[in-house]
Parts: C-alpha cells; sequence; structure tokens
C-alpha cells in the first residue's frame, strides 16, 4: 500500500510499526518571537488493535487536564486523539523528555487517586453524562504498569 503524505504529522506516521503505551516527540514549532511548542504523541492503546471507551477516554482527558498542571506551568493542552488510542500533550519553551515522562507518571498517579472527576457537569462540560472515574483509573493504571516502556515507540 503507497502511503500519501499529508500536512500532518500523525497522518505520516507508521501506525503499524509503533508499539503502545509510548510517548513520543511529535513536533516542534518555533514561533516567530523565540517560544518552542513541543507536541508529544502519548499512545495508550495499539492503533488499530483496541482503543479507549470514550467515558473512560472523556475522565481522563478531563482528569489528566486538570492534574498535570499542579505538576508544571508549561502545559498548553491534553487532548484525545479522534482515534481513541491515546492523547495529544502540547508544552510550551519545555524540551525536557525525561521530565514529561515523570510529569506523566506523578499525574497518572493523582488519578488513581481521584474520588472524582472534574468539572463532570452539564455547566462545564459539552457531555456530562459520558463520563467513568473507574474507566479512567483503569487506563491510568493499565498505562503505568508499562512506565518502563514509555520511551519504546517502534517495534524491533
Amino acid at each position: 500500500m503507497t502511503k500519501e503524505q499529508t500536512n500532518v504529522e500523525s497522518f505520516d506516521l507508521d501506525h503499524t510499526k509503533v508499539v503502545a503505551p509510548y510517548v513520543r516527540l511529535a513536533g516542534r514549532k518555533e514561533g516567530q518571537h523565540g517560544d518552542v511548542v513541543v507536541k508529544y504523541d502519548v499512545r495508550f492503546k495499539q492503533p488499530n488493535k483496541g482503543h479507549m471507551e470514550m467515558p473512560a477516554l472523556h475522565s481522563l482527558e478531563h482528569l489528566t487536564a486538570d492534574r498535570i498542571r499542579n505538576h508544571a506551568d508549561y502545559i498548553i493542552d491534553w487532548s484525545p486523539m479522534g482515534c481513541q488510542t491515546g492523547y495529544y500533550l502540547s508544552v510550551i519553551n519545555h524540551e525536557n523528555y525525561n521530565e514529561i515522562l515523570d510529569i506523566l507518571e506523578k499525574t497518572m498517579n493523582d488519578v488513581l487517586a481521584a474520588e472524582s472527576v472534574p468539572a463532570c457537569n452539564e455547566v462545564q462540560c459539552g457531555w456530562a453524562a459520558s463520563h467513568s472515574l473507574e474507566g479512567a483509573k483503569a487506563l491510568a493504571k493499565e498505562f503505568l504498569a508499562k512506565r518502563d516502556e514509555w520511551h519504546i515507540v517502534f517495534a524491533e
């Protein structure tokens, strides 16, 4: 199969060669005033083999978006992938990969300790009925169990 080049970095990634879970540098953009935005592909599930169920994915998004900011002031965004296999983490003016891994570990441990999902109501969330704290905790636990492998992106 011939792969068409696109303007989207993740579309040009060969999803058949990666091994989830992993944390991959997916992009780096320097602004005209010197700020640097770095994007990470934080993959929880093996592409085309598994996916996160929406209530769990949604709750993990809320929990992580809230809790990760307790560990770093350079977080821009934590956003889910449409394929439901992971998230994108965007940061500004910070390029220490190992520190990103440590912050993700701390944040996933925060998720495991959570007693509720933040902003899980109709005022603060666009689909408040679609949440699962237990599902989010299961995803965090599964991700943490492979912590020593997060740096491995491609199968050998």
